[in-house]
């Protein structure tokens, strides 16, 4: 009898002291450098447009997967004071706190409210913040997202069907939107279209894309930040894409500005018709190319391409391409530009590092400036085992290349300054003293990009030079 009761003792004693044992891990801090926490979400999202002024909570819940307790020693909204966003944590309204305690495998609740004005036009469309954990020196973040000012918005939607935008409210896409297969979407005249940080515009095989735009209510595309900060500051989105067996794209009178590329036009289908016709279109500002071509067909009237910091027009893998009356100015400044300002080629590569090639049947630039601050704005990249097809017929050039072949170059003007009103200003207007004034020669094209009647003698490029009154 005694030995049992001795027995049970000890077996009592050993359990008390595991426990106590446990209790005293789960107590410790663990203040090992690259711990992390696990969060609920990655990003807290508000995705209500309010009518009036208003708020909304919503509840973050933050996780220590780890078996010892663990020291926030930080907990920040990045915004600081100036953000719409507020916090409450552990019961206790803050934009911040010090030193927060989560046990081993437990978590912790952060309230998140944001407070939103949607008819304040200070207020950028979509308003975000972040909220910053800084643990044992491993610093993590949360992202904060709300709608901001009265618009329709799409997150890493698509749209399906005959789709129609009007200009009564704009348009902003946050990270993505798609028009799906056997799918259209018409833009109609005034429409504004604003794209978050790094979103694009897709639009997929067997459907189309049609930007009806006026002189009077052009269409735009630009990126969501309202600030004067960013006002010209390109690589602010992504682009639009018109992908692989897209067709019958039609753009007129559209303004894309301040992104990493305007349109990305992917290989032809089947076709008979060019994939994108645009027309009185002005793309500028660019990180990267301003129109990037593949293997595709474009037809082109009363363009202006300028500022990229890469090629304003790309023609990769051959194709057939037919611009009049365009204007390309690169007067790039945000950094350092290799590229041309056209380049052309019939090849490309594959999957694999092997060269494929890709007949250039046509690629004609009539009336044309393709100018910049490169000395050479002009590359000319081909193989000679298939089509290579150019020709610049009234043009003002920036180049070195060899421009006596009557058959390639026709009546061109090389290294002459075109004289635009104010390249500082993305103004691509020409001056007075323009050579491209009257040089030009007949393409039919009657009226320049502002609608302007070119005469019987047009000018080179999309505008048409008006004297002041």
């Amino acid at each position: 009898m005694r030995i049992s009761k001795l027995l049970l003792f000890c077996f009592l004693l050993g359990l008390v002291s595991a426990i106590s044992i446990s209790c005293r891990k789960k107590d410790k801090i663990d203040s090992s450098p690259g711990l992390l926490l696990a969060f609920s979400t990655d990003t807290v999202f508000f995705d209500t447009v309010f009518p009036t002024v208003g708020s909304i909570t919503k509840r973050l819940v933050v996780y220590n997967p780890n078996p010892n307790k663990v020291s926030i020693s930080s907990v920040r909204l990045a915004g600081g004071q100036a953000s719409s966003y507020r916090l409450n944590i552990n019961g206790t309204p803050a934009i911040s706190a010090s030193d927060v305690e989560i046990a081993g495998d437990d978590s912790l609740y952060i309230f998140v409210r944001v407070t939103i004005d949607p008819h304040n036009q200070s207020i950028p469309y979509v308003v975000d913040d972040s909220l910053e954990f800084n643990t044992n020196g491993s610093l993590q973040k949360v992202k904060l997202v709300a709608w901001g000012r009265e618009a329709v918005f799409y997150r890493a939607a698509a749209i399906n069907g005959n789709i129609i935008w009007d200009s009564l409210k704009a348009h902003v896409i946050y990270e993505s939107l798609r028009v799906g297969k056997n799918s259209s979407l018409t833009i109609m005249p005034g429409t504004r279209v604003y794209f978050h940080k790094d979103a694009y515009l897709a639009v997929s095989g067997l459907s189309t894309l049609r930007i009806a735009g006026t002189l009077d209510h052009p269409v735009r595309f630009q990126g969501d930040r309202m600030d004067p900060f960013y006002k010209d500051l390109p690589g602010q989105w992504g682009g639009i894409y018109l992908e692989k067996g897209s067709r019958d794209h039609e753009i007129n009178y559209a303004f894309i500005k301040n992104g990493n590329f305007g349109l990305a036009v992917d290989s032809l289908g089947t076709s008979p018709t060019p994939m994108l016709k645009i027309n009185n279109s002005i793309i500028q500002n660019m990180s990267s190319a301003g129109i990037y071509a593949y293997g595709t067909s474009i037809t082109a009237i009363n363009c202006v391409v300028g500022d990229c910091g890469g090629s304003c027009i790309s023609i990769n893998y051959g194709g057939e391409y037919d611009f009049r009356q365009l204007t390309v100015g690169n007067y790039w400044y945000s950094s350092v530009r290799h590229a041309p300002s056209i380049y052309l080629s019939n090849y490309s590569y594959d999957t694999l590092g092997n060269r494929i090639i890709n007949s250039l049947k046509k690629a004609y630039f009539g009336n044309a400036i393709l100018y910049g601050t490169n000395d050479e704005e002009i590359e000319l990249d081909s193989l000679p085992a298939t089509g290579f097809e150019y020709t610049f017929d009234h043009a003002i050039m920036k180049t070195r290349l060899k421009t006596s072949n009557p058959a390639r170059y026709i009546s061109c003007m090389v290294n002459k300054d075109p004289k635009f009103v104010d390249v500082s200003k993305l103004n691509y207007q020409i001056d007075s003293i323009s050579p491209a004034i009257k040089t030009g020669s007949q393409l039919g094209i009657p009226f320049d990009i502002r609608g302007i009647d070119r005469g019987d003698t047009p000018a080179i490029g999309a505008y048409e030079y008006v004297k002041k009154r």
